[in-house]
């Protein structure tokens, strides 16, 4: 998954989901500001996109239902999402990663059906996660900054050497 970088930090019993603004068609920037992350089910859950625009607000409107079925508890819509995702048709050929939380769960969503939990509550996705994920466990585990301050500091970091990631930021915080 190429284009974008999605980040999500929890510390200190809050969730801090940020994403950055560019968009790329083939090799150029089409856009600096979009913005991939958003708050959903009544502004309870954060979830942010890496992959097509089109299929991740698709997913973003499954999940938005699964969520609706399930009275918002985020770890079963997230397995019952994923695995309808694997398995169905249309679904299966979606291009997009999602990360969603609430105030107490972060689970990365794929279409080969994983839900994943991360083990220190930092996970991140798309061309610049490798870099972006690096630096907030580093700035997580030897600073004293807030989830809010790791993420943004890791986020740039990541778009000083990812060239599909920008510097204009989108945050949602829990």
């Amino acid at each position: 998954m190429h284009g974008t970088t999605v980040l999500c930090v929890r510390k200190d019993n809050k969730v801090v989901l940020t994403a950055d603004g560019q968009v790329t068609l083939g090799d150029g920037v089409i856009k600096h500001s979009a913005r991939k992350t958003r708050r959903i089910y009544n502004d309870k859950i954060i979830a942010g996109f890496a992959g097509s625009t089109a299929d991740a607000l698709s997913l973003f409107g499954r999940f938005e239902g699964k969520l609706q079925e399930f009275h918002g508890n985020l770890a079963r819509a997230a397995v019952e999402l994923a695995k309808e995702w694997r398995t169905d048709r249309s679904l299966r050929h979606l291009d997009a990663l999602l990360i969603v939380a609430d105030t107490k769960s972060t689970f990365l969503l794929s279409g080969n059906g994983d839900v994943i939990e991360p083990d220190d509550g930092i996970c991140a996705i798309g061309s610049g996660g490798s870099y972006a994920l690096a630096a907030a466990r580093a700035l997580s585990k030897f600073t004293k900054l807030s989830a809010k301050d790791i993420a943004a500091e890791a986020m740039r970091i990541a778009s000083e050497i990812c060239i599909y990631t920008n510097d204009n930021f989108s945050v949602e915080e829990l």
